[in-house]
């Protein structure tokens, strides 16, 4: 025993004798064999020499891309919607969308680049209810739910064991039991708290359960990035939700740490169904490494007449070319005439998208952020409140949400368009994580979020620039800290 001791402190004295010729190895790891933006290296040097061996055992559980490739292949079915981009891109060059539908006047170049880049046909039958609140949005599901007839697809983050999961899962097992195809694709890390014997009882019913990125050696998280951050659920490819609403009792307002939990979701019936639909098979298919698409059931045609709202559904993750609803948003910014409109827990942008946002508030165009008053992640929390301060200088109007925690997400440009979904503006969301937005064309509907934003203003404290000079020198630290490690977080 003694001996076994001693060699062990021998290892560790032989560590730390040669930490530096370590470090120099992990860092050339880092530098070289990782293509990373330079403020992403730079951050996981600072890692590396502040805490070594640990730092480098950190960037292997967050920051390396090592079998990237082969572990997120693309998950496209370009047979299937090809034939329907190139009638659009047709329709777009001659412009006959925009005679047929004005409301996408001044924005047949962004759809354009979706469609391109991410293959997001635009639908223009939709019906959209906007729902902000947890317990409205429960009830509305739980109703769908009841009168599904055939299948329900249902994808979320985060998931926890209690009485919101209990109430939708009392429902799912009626509807398997009477036959009703019922699946659930959870992310591993959002749901950990859920013992695997609940998923089992719920397989038992009848109710199919697959996990995204799942734990090794039982509930160990040995990636904390690549999670699938989407929140979908389709029913009968006629209803469709997407948003940033989880299942828990803390979105009904229920947690004290947080209090009222204000959210954005959208419901829609129409065409763009069918794309959120897609968007879940992909999922299904990659994490269960089955085929849904070879049942043409799931994707039926619409019936026309539900509406007239118009509508791209654009993903984007770690298994994407191109950061599509990061480029979405800078596109939004930079086509921006009078008003930008942000609500976002986390504001944690790149140097494009803050530099865009920077030159549209210098440039006379009303820039409006709002953020959660208080902080559910310190350091993103931080971060987040060191980048409001480089707005204010621009001269944006920035806004703390004091009536509880802040947790839409997305982006209203001009009172004619809007983009909500799953995506934080945070750099996470726009590279790291599995997200789905809506892009919505429209002054009715965009209209209508604008409004809800202003209404939200009754219920937020301004961030002046005196307000913002005078926080205290444990702020100002904390900010600086935890904007030096932003590209990590």
């Amino acid at each position: 025993m003694e001996e076994t001791a001693m060699n062990f402190l021998s290892v560790i004295q032989h560590l730390l004798d040669n930490i530096i010729i370590i470090n120099i190895l992990f860092s050339i790891i880092v530098v070289f064999f990782q293509r990373k933006e330079p403020k992403s290296v730079w951050a996981w040097l600072l890692i590396l020499y502040s805490i070594p061996i640990l730092g480098f055992i950190i960037y292997l559980l967050a920051g390396t891309d090592i079998h990237k490739r082969k572990m997120f292949r693309t998950k496209e079915i370009e047979d299937q919607i090809s034939e329907s981009i190139r009638q659009q891109e047709y329709s777009i060059v001659h412009r006959q969308m925009e005679k047929k539908n004005p409301d996408v006047s001044g924005y047949t170049d962004l759809i354009y680049y979706n469609l391109k880049c991410s293959g997001a046909v635009v639908s223009d039958d939709n019906k959209l209810d906007i729902i902000t609140d947890g317990g409205s949005k429960f009830d509305a599901l739980v109703e769908d739910i009841k009168k599904a007839k055939h299948h329900i697809h249902i994808q979320y983050y985060i998931i926890k064991e209690d009485e919101v999961l209990e109430r939708i899962a009392e429902e799912l097992k009626k509807k398997a039991e009477a036959g009703i195809e019922v699946r659930i694709l959870y992310d591993a890390m959002g749901c950990r708290t859920i013992p695997k014997k609940y998923w089992r009882a719920l397989q038992q019913a009848g109710i199919q359960t697959v996990t995204f990125f799942p734990a090794v050696m039982g509930r160990f998280h040995f990636r904390i990035n690549y999670r699938n951050h989407r929140k979908i659920v389709v029913i009968d490819d006629e209803i469709a939700y997407v948003g940033g609403f989880n299942v828990a009792r803390e979105y009904l307002g229920k947690d004290k740490k947080f209090g009222y939990w204000r959210d954005t979701h959208l419901r829609i019936e129409g065409s763009a169904v069918n794309d959120l639909q897609i968007r879940f098979i992909l999922d299904w298919n990659y994490a269960s490494r089955q085929n849904l698409f070879k049942n043409n059931r799931y994707l039926q045609p619409q019936q026309a007449g539900r509406g007239n709202c118009e509508i791209q559904i654009i993903s984007s993750g770690p298994d994407s070319a191109m950061q599509n609803i990061r480029n979405n948003y800078l596109r939004l910014i930079t086509k921006a005439e009078k008003s930008i409109y942000i609500q976002t827990p986390y504001f944690i942008p790149d140097e494009a998208i803050l530099s865009a946002l920077t030159v549209a508030a210098y440039s006379g165009i009303e820039v409006n952020i709002m953020i959660p008053c208080k902080p559910d992640h310190p350091f993103v929390y931080w971060a987040t409140y060191s980048y409001i301060g480089d707005m204010i200088q621009a001269g944006a109007n920035c806004y703390t949400y004091d009536n509880g925690f802040l947790h839409a997400k997305g982006m209203i440009i001009d009172r004619k368009v809007f983009c909500y979904g799953t995506a934080n503006m945070d750099i996470r969301s726009f590279q790291l994580n599995f997200e789905v937005n809506a892009t919505v064309y429209g002054e009715l509907e965009a209209g209508t979020m604008e409004d809800i934003f202003k209404n939200d203003l009754r219920y937020c404290t301004r961030i002046t620039r005196s307000r913002y000079d005078r926080r205290p020198l444990k702020i100002r630290i904390k900010e600086q800290f935890c904007r030096l490690l932003s590209p990590l977080l």
